[in-house]
């Protein structure tokens, strides 16, 4: 019996293998998880208070995800794309490139846009894949989820190699204390000033990465099939 606690992880899984709503999917699995653990619905909502009290940071995170569905939901991939759509000589790699160097800046500042759910995916992608739209009748299949794959590790870079710089950061917090552990004495200030041209450099090797693949990807999928 006490593998029915696990129906919850089912629903998951059945939910997003059916490529369902992801909200409605997280949250019928906690209610069922609630009602099959004996928690109940009152226990539910006292768990979700507390831990909104308790963790302000990460029930900001889910408001802006609800905030986000909610805008996509109503247009916002469509509000997105016919914006871009205006600038026809804005190319993909353009777009994903300065979007990292601005996930950067803000991230240096410790300021969060949401994340890959929150604001890559409704925003950034359907700029992106605006972007090739203009220039081409039909998008190749392939090309859309490369195209995915580097709007998602615009986030990741900008992320992880800027966060740092802001002086008491979860990420460098982590980094003092893993040398600390290992015999070696770095404040906060001497780790901002070693990661700040660790950053630039990854910036631009990014920037460059993004532009170069966007034009081997072009020619790939469209020019070299003409």
């Amino acid at each position: 019996m006490e593998l029915i606690k696990l129906l919850g992880i089912l629903i998951i899984i059945i939910g997003f293998a059916l490529k369902k709503d992801a909200i409605l999917i997280i949250v019928c699995s906690a209610i069922v998880t609630a009602l099959v653990g004996g928690l109940g619905i009152n226990g539910l909502l006292e768990v979700l208070g507390s831990s909104f009290i308790k963790n302000r940071n990460i029930a900001i995170f889910i408001i802006i995800i609800l905030v986000t569905a909610t805008l996509e939901r109503n247009g916002l991939k469509e509000v997105a794309k016919k914006l871009i759509s205006k600038f026809k000589n804005v190319s993909t790699g353009a777009i994903i490139g300065i979007y990292t160097v601005m996930r950067g800046i803000f991230s240096a500042l410790n300021i969060s846009f949401g994340g890959v759910a929150g604001f890559v995916k409704p925003i950034i992608l359907p700029m992106a894949i605006g972007s090739v739209e203009t220039k081409v009748k039909d998008t190749n299949e392939k090309h859309i989820e490369e195209i995915k794959g580097m709007c998602s590790s615009a986030e990741n870079v900008g992320n992880f190699f800027c966060n740092v710089i802001f002086i008491g950061s979860p990420g460098a917090l982590l980094v003092q204390s893993t040398l600390n552990d290992l015999g070696y004495e770095a404040s906060l200030i001497d780790l901002a000033k070693v990661e700040i041209p660790v950053a630039l450099v990854s910036l631009v090797l990014a920037v460059l990465y993004y532009y170069f693949k966007d034009k081997m990807l072009y020619k790939k999928y469209y020019l070299d099939k003409k």
